[in-house]
């Protein structure tokens, strides 16, 4: 079915059809696919990895054809100037496979990076915005490593959707204009005015057609040379002289640190959860061994007999949350420079003792951090800040291998700096500003050539046989961990559908605030749950939820209605 394509999507937004119309493909809409599927975040790079897919290409080819779409599409959430978690389900062998992509700190670089000279921490926005907030990319190294062992089609050819959308143009989308139209910092910076501003500084309005020469220069550099034509060259030239003349925050990033930039293949977190095997990615992320910790610590109060979003439901997941994120904000870290004790935070004993503490009807919160193992010794919690601009994608190709990635540039526009025709991430604020407290050291503290923390959570989920399950994550900064977790809580517990755990309301606790989803039923437990001791705040919760699900039925798709993306399958 040529030119012919499904996807699921149960609210209709005028962003997507404004975008299904500029790429002038028809769309027939769908509950499941049979052959393979891929859910994003945005219709044109969704296209691109179902194109890869329908030539029979494998799911991480259809990974990097997208990953490349939304660099140019997408461009407040991820792309090849930052840095990416890819999960990989080989079907075949039934074996999890992660890659890791994260950024990585320049060799220059002190502890008191992000320190004034007074010794206090700068301020959020003064170290976000310019050069010495990036670290050096990893996405594209990440992608070439996953492609060397798992691609099927050439390298080069998965390059050729963002090549032709670089240099055709796209239509701004309402979403991309608004955020255009929200930010202070962007337009200060040279390349990033003269790409989405006008002359007196308004953003370009929707359906501007905005092409990118620049880009498509440097996609087509990397798509003849690979990963080497990116950390290496004219455009790695590019990206330092855009970081080391930024004119108010100089960053210290050098052509050496790019060179030495290496992705990395590790064993994924994997455990139980009642009879399906949940596997995530492990650190220099937190989200993995947190979303574990959730389940596991929920595992023995039968979410299953609740009523989905009930009050019991919210309590218990709430506390079992708070628990997981005081482990979090003390232990998880980049575990090749600091000591992370990720089997012991998820030992069974560990987890007994911590789930005790969860009295049903009532919070604890805050807690402290548990001791969990000897070798942690004295350490600070952290205090970093991670803001919720990234971006996920769920891809089953017809071998049904797949592929659950998640990629950002940090904040939104990331550093605000441009190279080469791409965003430069800001990923070095997401280390703790504070290197050490009074306990002692921050694990999460920069250093050398570190990466640093994060909180994406793609996904795997096996049944009891070792197949396929579910493939999910999603962006939202430290809040991605109770999107996806909630979610899985969902498909496994309440019996959702895909499309129905994604959609189904937030109510996400970080060790602090409970946060509930605005306008949705879960928000008018807001005064129950304040009685039982929360600091309960009703606010939007923007995440970017994006999964697949096998049933007996074939593909399940589904795509989060509070961004702009769809599902797409054959």
């Amino acid at each position: 079915m040529k030119n012919s394509f499904h996807f699921v999507r149960r609210t209709q937004i005028a962003i997507v059809a404004t975008l299904i119309i500029a790429s002038s493909t028809l769309f027939t809409r769908v509950e499941a696919a049979e052959s393979f599927m891929i859910s994003a975040a945005n219709p044109l790079a969704a296209k691109a990895g179902y194109d890869i897919l329908a030539k029979g290409g494998s799911a991480v080819d259809a990974a990097i054809a997208t990953q490349l779409v939304l660099t140019l599409v997408e461009p407040q959430s991820s792309g090849i100037g930052g840095g990416a978690f890819m999960i990989h389900f080989n079907n075949r062998s039934k074996t999890v496979d992660t890659f890791d992509g994260r950024e990585m700190a320049p060799a220059n670089v002190k502890e008191n990076h992000f320190l004034k000279a007074g010794g206090e921490p700068k301020k959020f926005y003064d170290a976000v915005v310019g050069g010495g907030a990036v670290g050096a990319p990893g996405a594209v190294a990440m992608l070439e490593l996953a492609h060397k062992e798992y691609g099927s089609l050439p390298w080069s050819e998965l390059f050729d959707a963002a090549i032709k959308l670089s240099e055709d143009g796209f239509a701004i989308s309402p979403r991309l204009h608004f955020l255009l139209t929200r930010d202070k910092y962007l337009k200060t910076k040279s390349a990033a005015a003269t790409y989405f501003y006008q002359g007196d500084g308004t953003a370009k309005p929707v359906g501007t057609v905005l092409k990118n020469p620049s880009l498509a220069h440097s996609l087509k550099a990397i798509a003849a040379g690979g990963a080497k034509a990116f950390y290496t060259g004219e455009i790695a030239q590019k990206i330092i002289t855009a970081v080391q003349n930024d004119f108010s925050n100089p960053g210290l990033l050098t052509l050496t640190d790019l060179n030495n930039y290496v992705a990395k293949k590790r064993a994924p977190v994997c455990a139980s959860y009642h009879a399906a095997q949940i596997c995530g990615m492990g650190p220099p992320t937190s989200g993995g061994v947190t979303s574990l910790q959730i389940l596991k610590l929920l595992e023995n109060k039968n979410l299953a007999s609740l009523k989905p979003g009930s009050l019991e439901a919210i309590n218990l997941i709430s506390e079992a949350s708070a628990l997981a994120f005081a482990d979090r904000g003390k232990f998880l870290a980049d575990a090749d420079f600091v000591d992370v004790p990720v089997s012991e935070l998820l030992d069974s004993g560990y987890i007994a003792k911590r789930s005790a503490l969860i009295s049903a009807g009532s919070s604890a919160i805050p807690y402290k951090a548990g001791a969990p193992s000897q070798r942690a010794g004295l350490l600070t919690p952290d205090d970093a800040i991670e803001l919720p601009s990234t971006s996920h994608f769920s891809i089953v190709d017809g071998q049904g291998n797949a592929v659950s990635m998640t990629t950002s540039v940090e904040n939104v526009f990331g550093s605000r700096l441009m190279a080469g025709g791409f965003i430069l991430n800001n990923q070095l604020t997401d280390f703790s500003f504070r290197p050490s407290g009074d306990d002692g050291p921050v694990n999460n503290r920069i250093q050398p050539g570190k990466r640093p923390r994060s909180s994406m959570t793609p996904t795997i989920v096996l049944d009891e046989g070792s197949n396929l399950l579910l493939a999910i994550g999603s962006p939202g900064g430290s809040r991605i961990i109770g999107y996806v977790t909630k979610t899985i809580i969902g498909v496994l517990d309440w019996k959702l559908s895909i499309q129905d755990a994604v959609d189904f309301p937030h109510f996400v606790n970080r060790n602090g605030t409970l946060d509930l989803e605005e306008d949705t039923p879960v928000s008018a437990h807001k005064a129950e749950l304040e009685e039982m001791g929360y600091k309960v705040k009703v606010r939007s919760l923007n995440s970017g939820l994006h999964g697949i699900m096998v049933t007996s039925n074939g593909l399940q798709g589904g795509a989060d209605h509070r961004r702009e993306g769809v599902v797409l399958g054959h």
